[in-house]
């Protein structure tokens, strides 16, 4: 396998820095918020995460888009590596979610609309990867991958209007909605400027991972026709 490029060097370099700033950010420089206390900061890290989820997903459906135009197996590693980083980092936001509920709402999960379709669209994704476990074709599993993972994203919009569409208990920081449901808080500046370099920092985390995998999955690729060379 070639030598890891300069430039996905910098980039992990950036990444670490980006990182390590954002943590500060988040321990160091945002004030405790004054009703919810420390549990308060989970919030940077729990929307952080889901940002990176719903970008995986569409960076599935741009891939899966390119794959059935160009036919190319580069696209597919894209978008498999893509939905494997984003069920990850959403997974981590149904946790972080049930860390700060817990405090907030006396319970660790409740089926609310937002953790509703939240599960749904993490159920969808993990089926995807169940899909192609299934069919041995490499180029019909890219395939139906691709189609799979385009239809699937329909899930992510609903997801993240839910809290928009339905009542739910659910709070809306960003963009308006009801002071008065539990969990909503106002950001101050320090905040925003917190909450931003926390997004910022996981979508550098999210093209680190995604590049680093679509590598490794063509080194698996590279081994997989090793091994059929050796068996002719």
């Amino acid at each position: 396998m070639k030598s890891q490029p300069r430039l996905l060097i910098g980039l992990d370099v950036v990444t670490v820095l980006v990182m390590a700033v954002a943590t500060y950010m988040v321990f160091g420089y945002a004030p405790i918020e004054r009703v919810m206390g420390a549990v308060q900061k989970v919030f940077y890290f729990h929307v952080a995460a889901g940002w990176v989820g719903m970008l995986g997903f569409l960076a599935a459906v741009v891939a899966g888009v390119a794959y059935l135009v160009s036919r190319k197996p580069v696209w597919d590693l894209v978008g498999l590596g893509a939905i494997e980083i984003g069920l990850t980092f959403m997974l981590i936001n149904i946790i972080t979610g049930s860390i700060w509920a817990r405090p907030i709402w006396n319970t660790w999960w409740t089926w609310d609309p937002r953790l509703t379709t939240a599960t749904i669209m993490e159920l969808l994704y993990a089926a995807y990867l169940m899909l192609r476990q299934g069919i041995e074709d490499p180029e019909r599993r890219a395939r139906f991958g691709a189609v799979y993972a385009i239809i699937g994203f329909i899930s992510v919009p609903l997801t993240f209007f839910s809290i928009r569409i339905y009542r739910t208990i659910h709070p809306v920081v960003i963009g308006g909605g009801d002071p008065t449901v539990s969990g909503s808080f106002s950001m101050t500046p320090a905040m925003g400027a917190t909450f931003a370099v926390s997004l910022v920092a996981f979508s550098f985390l999210f093209a680190s991972l995604l590049w680093h995998r679509i590598r490794l999955g063509q080194l698996g690729a590279r081994v997989e026709q090793m091994k059929l060379k050796l068996t002719e």
